[in-house]
């Protein structure tokens, strides 16, 4: 089992179950809640009392660390089971909680390039994110990238990265020539909201993400934001959330501008 060629800085933790029990199949991006450095990340995870650490680190700077090689499970997720099938990754924060835990744009492209690399090397075919809590801790319907909330009283990723899961397994699946069951129009990384036009008339508003949800009413031909977007019924390339509040309509017919 290998690790990252990316890697610009290595400070192995104490903090770690040697070797993991289960094949890489799994990827858990986390978020540093913090502006740290590499390195600081590194002493971070370096004293035993820590308890904790995680396989990769990415700062704000781009650059990639390692803290727990490949073959070994990680202690970050808070469920040791998840651990031992994922490779962990622990990504600086540009912008506080009020921005959702913002990361650069560096740190958000090394943080694709890294998924892409650990995912060739270890026969991960395609990226599976759902909004389906239950999909995610059962490994169903395909899912293979889970999250941190999932497992504890935690927000994260932070609901930035959280909100680009969908798109990061849509553009690393793109490298892996795997195509995506993503959305084909997605928020761009680095506002998280976009704006559409809309040419039809009487193109309904729904309550959420789905023909399955309560219509709310119809959206005028013109321009509108979107600042959400998710799968769902009815829809082959998505449905984005109305900055106004008003509700979600389906990207089948918005052409972004």
């Amino acid at each position: 089992m290998s690790n990252s060629s990316l890697v610009r800085y290595t400070k192995i933790s104490p903090n770690k179950t040697s070797p993991r029990n289960h094949a890489i199949d799994t990827i858990t991006i986390h978020c540093m809640a913090g502006n740290l450095t590499v390195e600081t990340c590194g002493n971070v995870f370096a004293p035993t009392s820590r308890q904790a650490s995680s396989n990769y680190g990415i700062g704000s700077d781009g650059r990639i660390a390692m803290y727990v090689e490949e073959k070994d499970r990680s202690w970050c997720t808070s469920n040791r089971a998840n651990d031992m099938r994922a490779v962990t990754i622990e990504v600086a924060n540009d912008g506080g909680a009020n921005t959702g835990w913002h990361v650069s744009d560096k740190a958000l492209a090394s943080l694709l390039n890294l998924v892409e690399d650990i995912c060739k090397r270890n026969g991960i075919k395609k990226l599976v994110w759902s909004e389906s809590k239950n999909d995610r801790v059962n490994h169903l319907n395909g899912c293979n990238m889970t999250v941190h909330r999932d497992y504890a009283a935690k927000a994260c990723p932070g609901d930035y990265l959280y909100k680009l899961h969908g798109w990061i397994a849509q553009e690393v699946n793109k490298r892996l020539g795997a195509g995506s069951d993503s959305p084909a129009v997605t928020p761009t990384p680095t506002t998280g909201a976009f704006k559409v036009r809309v040419s039809i008339t009487d193109l309904n508003i729904r309550a959420g993400a789905g023909t399955d949800t309560a219509r709310k009413g119809v959206i005028k031909p013109g321009v509108y934001t979107i600042v959400e977007v998710k799968s769902g019924k009815g829809s082959k390339t998505g449905w984005g959330k109305l900055k106004s509040g008003a509700g979600w309509i389906s990207l089948d017919y918005a052409k972004k501008v």
